[in-house]
């Protein structure tokens, strides 16, 4: 049998920055991983870096290709009424974000991980998480036809919302919070200049758009869509047509369509299981919670949830014992609910609700309104969007 400190599962930026901070004090870990590399760089996912995540990445020693290729945005843009409205980050909460695929963050982090020679086991199989409620934890899983064992301190599952860490604590033993959305997001890439040099929220009565960005030469745009929807009924065309209706008119002049390079739909919720720790079993990222794009939270909660139980395990072994560990979950919860709270806000506020009426319509009209007249506003959804108000 094999031995480690702490056995990560999930090789997306949750489980590598846990790895990295880990190696970095010392602590012994090895990462496991249900898919192969290549399929988990495939995923499209989140490119919004908080400036606590970059920080956290430069802490590491690993931010050169980030600060290298990385687009700094001072503000967003928010569209509704026909206009476009800038909402300015840096002058109202002093810091920007930066934009960054979560795709390129997580080859960085393999490739680090490669380069200090720390073992990470892809495409495994069968795997069993055994004993976490007890002293003396263990894993079993297969790779490559051959059975393995892997004996550990703890556990962490960083495995995502369908992983198999959640799935292996009884559903008596936590509490789920969780709320649907009644629609879905079609998102497109496309090598295309981007319309705007920020990118653009659209609220608008035939629903969200989002025209985002993966560089300076290549968009990743959304739609709401209906959750009864499939990809095959969006030809590129009728995609680009239905993202410049709903745009403003100067945003939508400058949107110029290209082939679709990957197209995919994902349905909107929201969810919290509490609490994140079970024993010796600890979860990280979307494997104990997830929230709506709308926010732009999800890369930078896991990425916080990585440096909060990275020090929980640092002060075990450094001789706080059960108390460091008995931090973890409160500490993360706060910080979780904080950001559902402002993701459930900022999806309220710019999508159309199949239920809405003409009532509905005039508070979502005057809660921009508001926004664009007030500062105190601004200010706060600034100080959300950065992270500044979270943690």
């Amino acid at each position: 049998m094999q031995r480690t400190q702490v056995a990560i599962i999930g090789a997306g930026p949750a489980g590598l920055l846990l790895g990295a901070l880990l190696h970095k004090a010392g602590i012994a870990n090895q990462v496991l991983e249900l898919h192969s590399s290549d399929e988990v760089l495939a995923r499209m996912r989140a490119g919004i870096l908080e400036p606590g995540t970059a920080a956290l990445i430069d802490e590491l020693g690993l931010g050169g290709a980030m600060r290298r290729d990385a687009l700094i945005h001072a503000g967003i843009a928010i569209s509704f009424g026909g206009q476009r409205h800038r909402l300015d980050l840096q002058g109202l909460s002093g810091q920007s974000v930066l934009v960054y695929g979560q795709n390129e963050l997580t080859r960085d982090l393999m490739s680090a991980r490669a380069a200090a020679g720390l073992p990470t086991h892809f495409q495994t199989e069968q795997l069993s998480l055994h004993d976490f409620d007890g002293e003396r934890p263990y894993l079993r899983y297969q790779r490559l036809g051959q059975s393995h064992e892997l004996a550990c301190d703890f556990i962490a599952g960083c495995d995502g919302f369908h992983g198999i860490a959640r799935a292996s604590v009884p559903t008596r033993a936590y509490r789920c919070f969780e709320r649907g959305y009644p629609f879905g997001w079609l998102g497109v890439l496309a090598d295309a200049t981007p319309p705007h040099e920020e990118l653009v929220y659209a609220q608008h009565e035939r629903g969200f758009a989002l025209c985002s960005m993966r560089g300076r030469s290549r968009v990743r745009c959304y739609l709401q869509c209906s959750l009864s929807d499939k990809v095959e009924q969006w030809s590129d065309g009728r995609f680009w047509d239905e993202l410049h209706a709903r745009l403003d008119p100067a945003t939508a002049a400058a949107l110029r369509p290209a082939p679709s390079l990957e197209k995919s739909i994902m349905p909107l919720r929201s969810y919290v299981a509490e609490p994140l720790r079970f024993g010796r079993l600890f979860l990280a990222g979307d494997a104990g919670h997830l929230v709506p794009p709308t926010g732009a939270k999800g890369m930078n909660l896991a990425a916080a949830d990585a440096r909060d139980l990275a020090q929980a395990f640092i002060d075990h072994y450094r001789g706080q014992g059960e108390s460091a560990l008995a931090r973890y979950s409160e500490q993360a919860l706060r910080r979780v609910w904080r950001a559902e709270r402002f993701s459930w806000g900022m999806t309220r506020l710019l999508h159309h609700f199949p239920d809405h009426n003409g009532f509905d319509q005039r508070i979502q009209q005057a809660e921009l309104e508001h926004l664009f007249s007030s500062r105190a506003a601004q200010t706060v959804l600034a100080e959300g969007y950065v992270g500044q108000s979270l943690n």
